[in-house]
């Protein structure tokens, strides 16, 4: 089987080579048969790379200890369902699930956009099998997922215990999905640079694979948040980790991207920025995938060691130098067709917005590599913590909340300061009483006035214009209050399912600021029958059980939770042991609601004294966090999803130009 997963790798990566070189052949020397064969050669390869995955899965399944990816990411005891997911579970089949990924991207891309967008696709299938044939050669020849062992062993290592969790089951492939979705526009975006063909014509054919790949990218970081909240036992979901930066910076980038692009295909203005934001959000994906499988940077969210960080390294630089250079050659094609008429508009709203975002980029960006930096200048790491990240980062995210909200109110071109300012008198007026009544309320801390304050202006802000939708609806086509919503968000999806996901910002927020600012922790070392206090609640230690399974020895604390006397549950905080990894794993307890999260852990017992010790955290508005990230993700769907008879009617006229562009060839 190993032999058949290794020939059959051979055989993609051939054939992604001649499908670059065959795509570029063909419309250079205009042959249509050549073209006609780089598509099939993007099919063979998504083909082959299938076979391939499906073979390495096959060898989980069987328990193929020969093979040393399966014998270090699986054992005999280990649940069918971490079977399948240890796909991805390990360096060499991540790799290989992200050239899946990407090739499944270039077969839809073949499949929808081949009639659409002729005179783009050879570059874009060259460009797509050139990115394929770097992992492939990767795979192949560096870090071979069907590599045997010299022996067989009686079983094997196990998954890593931390990735026995769904959120980190989901998180590497919704992650990869983002990352690897980025590479459709940048593609389209070099193609369009390589045939001169710079008006929006790519970014409309684009659009919705950038939102599916910012959307899956989103989903990514969320579910990796929630993994590290349910299973490390620290009571966060952000800590700033290299790892979480790694998959934050491309996401920075795209969302700079996915606003700035509207003022191009409105006004015809920003396309050089547009360019360098789309190389930059590829090139970081990239970035990140070298971060979390080099082994330079140590994270809880990195599991491998490896000698890849020259290639991955080379392979960034031929990117940015070569895609930089032909946006250099091209700066005549990408002149802007207008000029920005005022400071005080929809255009300088969205430069505001992009220059903050590129703002925050940087910041965690700096303090991501830093380390890095000054181990190979100094000899010593330096660490870079949240201290920084929250003093640098975190005001910069209330800046662009705030915009967020007055964004929208600007018009295209020029907008008079004074109906702005009459808007938004209101929603002002409504803040300062609500911000004025968090104060009587006993709140005094000012991140925490400012902080709500500003979700509250920027909500309404929001709302208010789902209502002014709804009031044009229902005077220009009589709808009822309940049919006006739906119909504004049918009739443009873009826009409010854009409002959509600043409601989820907006919750989101909400969330941080209750759990970061009104945070209490204690830990305590305490006997059987002792108590302890965190906040108004009071934990005590009833026992400890001992559960055992096949592959692991579980043991679970007893820990009931009383207010004012009252019993409000029993948690039961637990700490497994995995017999093949020799690996231990703690996953908390956590008691949710609408209000606050009891989270509890415990990291040593000593079954002599009795003596264990807890960790209890009172985490005020944490759900929020994950409420306002399935608003988001609402609303990102609600914007990606098409238009179908729009769809129809643009590809029967991108069907049209793209024969004749064909018969030309």
């Amino acid at each position: 089987m190993a032999e058949i997963g290794y020939i059959t790798l051979l055989l993609a990566l051939s054939a992604a080579v001649y499908g670059m070189v065959a795509a570029i052949t063909g419309v250079r020397r205009r042959f249509p048969e050549l073209l006609l064969s780089a598509r099939h050669a993007v099919m063979a390869v998504t083909g082959l790379v299938t076979l391939a995955a499906g073979l390495l899965v096959y060898a989980f399944l069987k328990n193929d200890f020969s093979i040393e990816y399966v014998a270090s990411n699986s054992s005999r005891a280990q649940p069918l369902f971490y079977k399948v997911t240890a796909l991805w579970g390990g360096q060499e089949g991540s790799l290989l699930f992200w050239v899946w990924i990407l090739s499944l991207y270039a077969l839809g891309v073949v499949l929808r956009k081949w009639h659409q967008n002729r005179e783009l696709m050879p570059y874009v299938i060259a460009i797509l099998m050139g990115i394929a044939t770097f992992f492939l050669a990767l795979i192949t020849f560096v870090v071979n997922p069907f590599a045997r062992l010299g022996f067989v062993p009686a079983d094997g290592n196990g998954l890593n215990p931390l990735l026995r969790h769904p959120g980190m089951t989901f998180h590497p492939p919704t992650l990869y999905l983002g990352f690897v979705g980025m590479s459709v526009p940048y593609a389209f975006a070099m193609a369009a640079l390589i045939t001169r063909r710079t008006n929006d014509a790519w970014i409309r054919t684009t659009r919705r694979w950038t939102l599916m790949a910012w959307g899956f990218l989103s989903v990514g970081l969320l579910l990796g948040g929630w993994w590290a909240y349910e299973t490390l036992g620290w009571g966060g979901y952000w800590a700033w980790d290299p790892v979480e930066n790694s998959a934050f910076m491309p996401w920075l980038a795209g969302t700079a991207f996915l606003h700035s692009v509207m003022i191009q295909e409105k006004r015809g203005m920003l396309k050089v920025w547009n360019m360098v934001l789309i190389i930059l959000t590829f090139n970081l994906t990239i970035l990140g995938t070298f971060l979390t499988r080099s082994g330079v940077i140590s994270s809880v969210h990195s599991f491998t060691q490896s000698n890849l960080g020259p290639f991955f390294l080379g392979f960034i630089g031929l990117l940015f130098i070569g895609s930089a250079a032909l946006v250099y050659d091209r700066l005549d094609a990408l002149k802007s067709e207008n000029e920005l008429d005022s400071l005080f508009s929809r255009e300088a709203g969205f430069v505001l917005n992009n220059l903050i975002f590129m703002g925050a980029l940087f910041a965690v960006f700096w303090g991501t590599i830093f380390p890095m930096i000054s181990e190979i200048v100094t000899g010593d790491k330096i660490t870079v913590g949240p201290p920084y990240f929250n003093k640098v980062v975190i005001p910069i995210f209330w800046v662009l909340l705030l915009l967020m909200g007055i964004g929208p109110l600007l018009a295209w071109r020029r907008s008079s300061p004074k109906k702005l300012g009459a808007y938004l008198l209101w929603p002002f007026v409504v803040t300062f009483l609500f911000v004025a009544g968090m104060w009587v309320f006993g709140v005094r801390k000012p991140v925490a006035l400012i902080g709500f304050g500003t979700c509250v202006f920027v909500g309404i802000i929001t709302l208010l214009e789902y209502v002014r939708g709804v009031r044009a609806r229902r005077r220009t086509a009589g709808d009822s209050w309940f049919e006006a919503l739906p119909t504004l968000f049918r009739r443009n999806r873009r826009r409010y399912g854009g409002y959509l996901v600043h409601i989820g910002v907006i919750l989101l927020s909400i969330g941080v600021i209750g759990s970061s600012v009104y945070k209490i922790e204690v830990r305590k070392s305490v006997r059987q029958g002792e108590s302890f206090t965190a906040g108004d609640f009071t934990f005590t230690f009833q026992g400890m059980t001992q559960e055992r399974s096949p592959d692991r020895d579980t043991l679970i604390a007893q820990v009931v939770v009383s207010k004012d006397g009252q019993v409000v549950d029993t948690l039961e905080p637990n700490r497994h042991f995995y017999f093949a990894s020799q690996q231990p794993a703690t996953i908390p307890s956590i008691r949710s609601s609408m209000g606050e999260d009891i989270y509890v852990s415990f990291s040593a017992y000593d079954p002599q004294s009795g003596l264990g010790t807890f960790q209890a955290f009172i985490n005020p508005l944490v759900v929020w966090v994950w409420i306002g990230g399935i608003v988001f993700i609402a609303g990102t769907l609600i914007a990606a999803w098409p238009d179908w008879a729009e769809e129809k009617r643009l590809a029967e006229v991108r069907f049209r130009r793209g024969a004749a562009a064909a018969s030309r060839l």
